[in-house]
């Protein structure tokens, strides 16, 4: 199994990932953060980390949501 190893163009990567999903509001930066009370489309206070409560919020808003709603029978 290859062992992963820490690099500034890694670590670059990481943080961009997680800058471009806040800008655009993907996944669990689209609700505001109730741990460290950033609002929707910025990043959690800890550093290339999405809080527990803010996925959770994410995961309970879009739970019901369906990719394809005329399609998914009711």
């Amino acid at each position: 199994m290859p062992t992963l190893l820490p690099s500034p163009a890694g670590d670059a990567a990481h943080d961009a990932a997680h800058t471009t999903a806040a800008r655009f509001r993907h996944g669990a930066y689209a609700e505001p953060c109730p741990t460290c009370h950033v609002p929707a489309g910025e990043l959690c206070r800890a550093r290339r980390a999405v809080h527990t409560a803010r996925r959770e919020a994410y995961r309970r808003r879009h739970r019901d949501t369906a990719l394809v709603p005329l399609l998914v029978g009711r």
